[in-house]
């Protein structure tokens, strides 16, 4: 039978499954923050970035199937977000990125693949047009990389359930569980004045990349969508049908089988 919680009544109840038993975790200390990472399995690395206000644990649909495929899964929880801290510093895409690329370092990994979810893809994408020699592709699932790629905010069921979620795995994993409404000021403050990527800036990214993009995604344009696919050279957009911003969750066997899809197309 085919798992679906598309108005994420399940994941609001109890979250999405629990990660297994990391192989190695820990904490790297960078830029007045201590980042957590696990890893998983063995083979070609895979970092998985999840998306603003959720934490690695969004990610308990995916982990699984990509350690069943051969590969190495990392997961991060950004600055600030799961059991990750932060400083007073504005959150910026840039600042994480480099985080990442600190944990790629402690863990000595030359290149991985990205797969991006909302802030996570954006991360992604940063982090590739920076330093193309450490990244081997990037998969960029429902998020935008100017101020004109979101949609106007319209609050709904499922969003709220999200959001309920998110408010209680902050309380349960963050080293400052009482301070969530200023949290989600602080990540809404960068959202909505980040990421300012030109067409000149996307056209020099030279990196493997797919544009995911949901039928239903609650938050992004549809032909922002198409327009980072047009100007990422030689980058593909992928439509989900029947999904929204929440796919990882909502059918994770078809948001699996596409990121697996693409990684098998990397070198």
């Amino acid at each position: 039978m085919t798992f679906k919680d598309d108005d994420l009544t399940m994941f609001e109840a109890d979250g999405a499954a629990p990660l297994p038993a990391a192989s190695g975790e820990g904490y790297v200390e960078h830029e007045g923050a201590r980042i957590w990472y696990a890893s998983y399995g063995s083979g070609a690395p895979v970092i998985l970035l999840h998306g603003g206000l959720g934490h690695s644990g969004n990610w308990g649909y995916q982990l699984p199937a990509l350690v069943h495929s051969g590969r190495r899964v990392i997961v991060i929880d950004s600055r600030g977000h799961g059991r990750s801290t932060r400083d007073e510093r504005p959150y910026t895409y840039h600042l994480m990125a480099s985080d990442v690329l600190a944990v790629m370092d402690r863990l000595q990994l030359a290149k991985a693949a990205l797969v991006g979810w909302s802030d996570g893809a954006c991360i992604a994408l940063v982090l590739a047009s920076q330093k193309p020699d450490r990244v081997t592709g990037v998969f960029f699932f429902g998020c935008n990389m100017d101020p004109s790629g979101t949609r106007e905010f319209v609050p709904t069921p499922v969003i709220d359930r999200c959001f309920a979620r998110h408010k209680k795995d902050y309380a349960a994993l963050s080293a400052t569980p009482d301070d969530f409404d200023a949290f989600v000021g602080a990540v809404s403050l960068m959202m909505q004045t980040e990421p300012n990527y030109t067409t000149a800036d996307l056209g020099r990214i030279r990196v493997p990349v797919s544009i995911v993009q949901s039928e239903h995604d609650e938050f992004i344009k549809p032909e922002h969508a198409a327009y980072l696919a047009r100007s990422i050279p030689h980058a593909e957009l992928i439509g989900l049908p029947g999904v929204s911003h929440f796919a990882p969750l909502q059918r994770p066997e078809l948001f699996n089988k596409t990121v697996l899809s693409f990684l098998d197309k990397l070198p």
